[in-house]
């Protein structure tokens, strides 16, 4: 039995959601209420000591980080978003560090993050707001000029891959805050493609949703 512990609206939660949309892997869904704080209950902190989703189990075997559940997953469907082929494979692994490590860290942490979410507020200092800013923006320009690249469609060369999914995903969270992608063609040309797929809707509505209430919440302001 497969099961993923996920809440839909959550960031590193939309690309698994993604990728078992278009792959029929028989994971069975769990929510854990993130707003309701099921993640901190007994239980779940015994599956995973991080008290954090997403979480992975098949028959007793645990994953607990989004990057290396899309890795398994996609080893187990054989899907070509992550090819056997060891250089390609490579190649979109490094893609998910660089997404998930120094990008993830000042745009969704740095930026994002704090201007949202109560626990996440550093102090409301507008010099840390705008040191990762700065810091978004630089990596932004890497991802539209060296990775993608004016002729380029995807992130990790011709064909579309679980990092494309993954990146697409941490990218679109600066919509809660209006980060202006305009300076960044290449990335916006790359997101119109990753969201063209027949699933983002389905897998991103949860998504959506909150950024329309915290819409709704400004305006009611």
């Amino acid at each position: 039995m497969r099961k993923l512990y996920y809440d839909p609206s959550s960031t590193v939660c939309r690309p698994i959601a993604m990728f078992l949309a278009e792959h029929d892997l028989g994971v069975e869904p769990v929510h854990i209420d993130l707003k309701r704080g099921e993640q901190r209950s007994d239980w779940f902190a015994r599956l995973n000591p991080n008290m954090a989703v997403p979480v992975f189990e098949e028959d007793g075997f645990v994953l607990t980080e989004s990057a290396a559940i899309l890795r398994y997953l996609a080893q187990i469907a054989d899907s070509p978003a992550y090819p056997r082929d060891l250089r390609a494979r490579a190649r979109i692994d490094e893609a998910l560090d660089w997404f998930n490590t120094g990008f993830y860290r000042d745009h969704g942490y740095g930026l994002v993050y704090p201007q949202i979410l109560p626990h996440y507020r550093h102090g409301q200092r507008p010099d840390l707001l705008a040191w990762h800013r700065a810091r978004a923006e630089t990596r932004l320009q890497v991802l539209n000029d060296r990775m993608i690249g004016d002729h380029g469609l995807w992130a990790t060369g011709e064909d579309f891959s679980i990092a494309d999914m993954f990146g697409a995903v941490l990218v679109t969270i600066g919509e809660l805050v209006g980060f202006d992608l305009e300076p960044y063609p290449n990335v916006r040309r790359w997101l119109a493609a990753v969201q063209a797929r027949p699933f983002w809707s389905e897998a991103n509505a949860a998504f959506y949703g909150w950024q329309a209430s915290l819409r709704g919440a400004a305006i009611a302001a």
